[in-house]
């Protein structure tokens, strides 16, 4: 995927108040401007530690912008993201945490890969998009899947 794409259909899982609830790209994104920022997985190190706290940073300056939403995605079930969303204070900042557990949405960006000495399989990259009405505007994807840099979110909120 690059700039000027229309994001993939897919649907992506929440922690809804009576169990796991699909959302689908198009209802996330159709005549909105979303933030959404991609890890290989939760409670990682870099993800936890660097990534999810750099969108909670940036969450007002965002809204300052008209950003109507930040989604976090993982190829993870929404368990995991609903738990991992209230270690972080994620759910507090604001931050949408959708699992994207079969890899359907990772997979339709072109952004899987593999790393089995740790693990992980069928993992997104880390990157973060900045999508206006379903269409990507900016993307950032990062080299290595260790590094938060050009996804973090002072980077895109500069890029914006």
């Amino acid at each position: 995927m690059q700039v000027g794409d229309k994001l993939p259909e897919a649907d992506l899982i929440k922690m809804g108040t009576d169990g796991p609830e699909a959302v689908s790209i198009s209802s996330l994104t159709g005549g909105r401007k979303v933030i959404i920022f991609a890890v290989p997985g939760a409670y990682t190190p870099t993800c936890h530690s660097a990534h999810v706290p750099s969108f909670i940073r940036t969450k007002e300056a965002f809204d300052e912008k008209g950003v109507d939403e930040i989604v976090c995605v993982s190829v993870n079930d929404p368990f995991v993201m609903k738990a991992w969303g209230e270690a972080t204070a994620a759910n507090d900042a604001g931050i949408t945490m959708l699992g994207d557990p079969e890899s359907a949405f990772t997979t339709a960006m072109k952004m899987a890969f593999d790393a089995p000495p740790v693990g992980l399989h069928a993992r997104s990259k880390r990157y973060a998009l900045y999508a206006e009405d379903g269409v990507i505007k900016v993307l950032h994807a990062e080299e290595s899947p260790g590094v938060c840099e050009t996804s973090g979110g002072e980077a895109m909120l500069e890029a914006i």
